[in-house]
């Protein structure tokens, strides 16, 4: 039978762009929000023997957990044979370490919310730092899609002469790849990190950037402050105007606002809907649902 694709508010772009690499039929929840705000969901369709995947990005994710939740079980309810989650966006996954006393560990209860939910899930890049694989922390099967192809191919495409810039070490890992894929150089700078807003950056090495084009390479751009202070750095160099490239564009508060005031251009992955979008990831992820399905 023909999958159900299930798409959360802010995701039918993404959904309908799968439909067109996956055969699935695309159903919309309805959610209606109380005065108290609790929800309710209601899906308006047959789920007898048929496998379900709900596609949710989970940026922002408090308000977008419980709903899906409840979605997931209301499939299971109506008979549905399995049940799996399409998040691009995986949330909660920096907080991987007690970094301070008391703090909660998140990211081993949210996988356990979701393992209990789902049976399988499927997502872009996940930020594994401290966690070598998502089978750490996630009991169900697991797939994750890599964006470096597509930002490698988008990088030969539109960019002559490119040098790729890592704002920190994190990034040394996305930077290198993508380099890798589209024979660029690359360097990755030092990060001083004060608090959640205020960084320090500088490079190493900044020989590699003379006559070329920086593109800046990072999984996930929020608050911002990391990119800022890399296109600060960079001014300081002369090099020419930065582009900014992000698997993840989270974009918290007035972060894009302000790395568009700062001349650089800004771009993002499809992952999370939002203007920046400029490299679809569709076809990869479209080409790993085929892949789960023959071995489910």
């Amino acid at each position: 039978m023909t999958p159900l694709l299930i798409p959360m508010p802010g995701n039918s772009t993404l959904a309908t762009e799968l439909r067109s690499a996956f055969s699935c039929e695309i159903v919309s929840p309805e959610l209606h929000r109380f005065p108290d705000e609790e929800v309710r969901v209601t899906l308006p369709a047959e789920f007898a023997g048929r496998d379900v995947h709900v596609l949710c990005s989970l940026d922002r994710p408090d308000d977008k957990i419980l709903p899906i939740v409840f979605i997931a079980a209301l499939a299971r309810e109506l008979g549905a044979r399995r049940i799996g989650l399409i998040a691009p966006y995986l949330a909660y996954m920096r907080q991987d370490k007690r970094f301070n006393p008391g703090e909660a560990i998140s990211s081993r209860p949210f996988a356990r919310l979701l393992s209990q939910s789902f049976d399988w899930l499927l997502t872009v890049d996940p930020h594994l730092h401290r966690y070598k694989s998502l089978c750490e922390i996630y009991s169900i099967r697991t797939r994750v899609v890599h964006a470096a192809p597509a930002l490698a191919q988008w990088i030969r495409t539109n960019v002559p002469r490119p040098v790729l810039v890592g704002p920190d070490g994190e990034s040394a890992q996305w930077v290198s790849e993508v380099a890798r894929d589209c024979s660029a150089t690359y360097t990755v700078m030092r990060k001083v990190r004060h608090d959640d807003r205020t960084v320090d950056v500088e490079f190493a090495d900044a020989t590699s950037l003379a006559g070329r084009t920086p593109v800046l390479v990072d999984d996930i751009i929020s608050s911002g402050q990391t990119m800022l202070s890399a296109i600060k750095a960079l001014g300081r160099h002369g090099t020419a105007t930065p582009i900014c490239l992000a698997v993840h564009g989270v974009f918290a508060s007035t972060a894009y606002d302000e790395l568009l005031r700062s001349g650089a251009r800004v771009l993002s992955t499809n992952t999370i809907f939002h203007p920046s979008n400029a490299v679809s990831l569709a076809s990869p992820i479209a080409s790993a649902l085929e892949e789960l399905h023959s071995s489910l």
